[in-house]
């Protein structure tokens, strides 16, 4: 068979050696004969916020440093191609489904569901008292059981979790400022439940960083935190090599605005705080780095992403190495979300599709395990059919798409490639000024990530204003008929009133021998790497001790806090869900005529991006009508009482028509606010004068204008 392909090779001559090689030149000149004029690099390369141009077409040459650096296989080197050098093949990634159901017996009832049906990693949080510390009779009631789960003890633990085989699935524990005590409590559970803790996999997430800029505050110094974290971090090293204890999220930062290279550069700044902290207690750095898991959101742009995620494995094995890290232990673990920064209440089901691309982009980059929003997750609690869309959305990558059956799909591709060195230059940069100027908890003090984002997030804003930056739905391809989804009313106080019942009882119950024994171990535990503090947290758990009680022992006499000015987080579709909301409150009165003036035919560009422009503000835009005679005109205005109206026409008509057709609408309603649709170029004074108050075209600030025009009828 060989010689049989041999002796036809040499017979046929390739068939590209027919065709001569075309450089990247002569393909650009090429491309300015299509432009007829145009600027190349105004019409073809697009900057972005992370600092560098994409490129409307990518060669060798683009990518030739990174190809020469990313010579190693999947798992090799600089681990760019992947952690591991079977890749999905060898592990697919995680799916973890976020879970935030009140009550341990509503999240048992979920998350036995969501298992039945796909999902391997439960992804818990806990409600905000549980992620501050207190049990819920020790926090507002409105805060109880909002957006996760209320926990007090280990009874709660054998609700979540009964008919659920912890040992054969992850569990990520979103614990705020209480990673030991829920580590007491789960540790019991799992004794309770006969689990050897060496088959526990997952992540009980301790990220004091990530809370601190959140949430702006820490009710103890950030040196008592490290404290517990190195605790935490010793005892699953030894106990329970599966699970995590240390979290790097950047979820703040991206939606707060924040660029994708902004996002690597806090992380590695955060990771570095962390690695030195566990060092200064007495832990190696090769001991902890496999302790630890990078939260990361994905962003909207497809390629930038795919960039972000391997560029991130490339710094982090650089991070490493200069930590003295053997290469083995030299891998990142990569948990992606799907951001919120893009997502809109306005036209929700185009969630769907962005989560869709977001998740596309994630898997192809090769994160460890990944987080599909629900596409209603900003507006109501999801349901079972917006949790099983987001859901099944694995499936259809794994199943359908095939992407569990290669390795490192974007490998090679000269695009990719040059945006991943780009990417890692670019985040490298920010990450040394970070370090120059004292670490990453010194630039929160300063507030340094706060104006950064802060910078990205004005840019951004302006563009979505100008609509050079499209939201679907939203700033761009209104649905003008579109119905709001309605949310979904829960109890949260009958469910505070439940939980802070459960929190007395169990303190009335637990064994009072065993918790005062349990408390004076934990208070006089030294906690500085030391894991007998977290088999102290284990007994008082087994003991009764709650989670507020159980934090409570460990910062007892714990002086200090630390606060910050916390990043703000900004939806991009804010500003115009405002002014919608403003819009519709007026009602009849936010209604535009669009006076189609002459056959539609010769303008219906222009006229359905003007209908589309004062749509997005939330006014009704009567636009079905095309008006052949001034009369007509003036009578639909009269008739439709409309405050404003937008005269809609090509050049030739303006030329010919507009300056009569203005003084009659203007005539017969003087108090008409009228606007001309097209820039007016050398007739704007004629314009004017017969009556046009203001133009609408492309340079015109989109939230602007309709904002001024809502104000205008208040």
């Amino acid at each position: 068979m060989a010689k049989d392909v041999e002796q036809t090779e040499s017979q046929n001559p390739r068939l590209l050696e027919e065709f001569s090689p075309h450089t990247y030149e002569q393909w650009k000149e090429a491309a300015d004969k299509l432009l007829k004029g145009a600027p190349f690099e105004k019409v073809m390369i697009t900057p972005t916020y992370e600092g560098f141009d994409l490129q409307p077409l990518y060669t060798y040459e683009h990518a030739k440093k990174l190809v020469q650096w990313g010579d190693d296989l999947p798992g090799k080197g600089t681990k760019v191609r992947g952690g591991s050098n079977g890749g999905y093949r060898q592990q697919p990634w995680w799916i973890s489904q976020e879970l935030t159901l009140a009550t341990p017996k509503e999240f048992n009832t979920i998350a036995r569901h969501e298992l039945e049906n796909g999902q391997n990693e439960l992804n818990v949080w806990l409600d905000k008292p549980g992620r501050d510390g207190v049990d819920p009779d020790d926090s507002c009631a409105e805060s109880v059981g909002v957006c996760g789960t209320s926990l007090v003890g280990v009874s709660d633990l054998a609700q979540m979790f009964n008919g659920v085989y912890l040992n054969y699935i992850s569990v990520y524990w979103r614990a705020g400022l209480s990673p030991v005590a829920l580590a007491g409590l789960y540790f019991a559970y799992a004794e309770r439940a006969g689990i050897d803790p060496k088959d526990l996999k997952g992540c009980i997430e301790a990220d004091p960083i990530g809370f601190l800029a959140e949430n702006g505050r820490l009710p103890f110094e950030l040196s008592h935190a490290y404290d517990e974290m190195a605790a935490l971090t010793a005892y699953v090293a030894d106990n329970a090599p599966a699970l995590q204890s240390i979290g790097v999220q950047t979820h703040v930062y991206h939606n707060a605005g924040g660029a994708s290279h902004q996002e690597m550069a806090f992380a590695l700044a955060t990771g570095v705080e962390y690695l030195r902290a566990m060092q200064a207690r007495g832990l190696k750095a090769e001991k902890v780095a496999p302790r630890m898991r990078f939260s990361m959101s994905i962003g909207p742009n497809y390629f930038i992403e795919i960039a972000k995620f391997r560029a991130m494995r490339m710094l982090w094995n650089k991070v490493l190495e200069g930590f003295e890290v053997p290469e083995a232990a030299r891998d990142i673990y990569l948990h992606a979300r799907t951001g919120l920064w893009n997502k809109t209440k306005t036209d929700p089901y185009v969630n769907m599709l962005r989560t869709c691309t977001e998740g596309f982009s994630a898997v192809v980059a090769g994160v460890n395990g990944l987080t599909v929003g629900a596409f209603d997750e900003i507006i109501r609690e999801p349901d079972a059919f917006s949790r099983r869309v987001s859901r099944n959305l694995h499936h259809i990558l794994a199943e359908e798409c095939d992407l569990t059956k290669v390795i490192d799909p974007a490998g090679g591709s000269w695009a990719v490639e040059s945006l991943t060195e780009q990417m890692a230059e670019s985040a490298w940069k920010l990450f040394q000024e970070i370090e120059t100027a004292g670490g990453m908890v010194q630039a929160l003090r300063d507030g340094f990530p706060q104006i950064k984002t802060q910078e990205v997030l004005a840019q951004k804003m302006k563009k979505i204003h100008q609509r050079r930056d499209v939201i679907v739905g939203t700033n761009n391809y209104p649905n003008p008929i579109e119905k709001a989804l309605e949310p979904r009313n829960i109890d949260y106080k009958a469910t505070a009133d439940e939980r802070s019942n459960a929190a007395k009882k169990a303190r009335e119950q637990a064994v009072k021998g065993g918790t005062h024994s349990a408390l004076q171990c934990l208070s006089q535990a030294d906690p500085v790497a030391d894991p007998g503090v977290v088999v102290a947290a284990v007994a008082a758990a087994k003991a009764g001790m709650t989670l507020g009680q159980i934090n409570a022992a460990l910062r007892e006499n714990k002086s200090g806090s630390e606060q910050v000015e916390p990043l703000k987080m900004q939806r991009a579709s804010e500003t115009y869900e405002t002014l919608r909301a403003e819009a519709e409150a007026l009602g009849d009165k936010a209604r535009i005529l669009q006076v189609n003036f002459g056959p539609s035919r010769r303008y219906r560009g222009r006229a359905d991006w003007t209908s589309a422009f004062f749509r997005v503000g939330g006014f009704q835009v009567l636009s079905d009508t095309d008006f052949n005679t001034v009369e007509e005109a003036v009578a639909a205005a009269n008739e439709s009482q409309a405050p404003i109206a937008v005269i809609t026409s090509d050049d030739q008509t303006y030329a010919e028509s507009a300056v009569e057709l203005a003084k009659a609408l203007k005539q017969a309603r003087p108090s008409l606010y009228l606007i001309l649709a097209g820039a007016p170029g050398d007739n704007e004074a004629a314009f004017k004068e017969a009556g046009v108050d203001t133009f609408v075209h492309v340079r015109v600030n989109n939230y602007e204008m309709n904002q001024q025009l809502v104000q205008r009828l208040k």
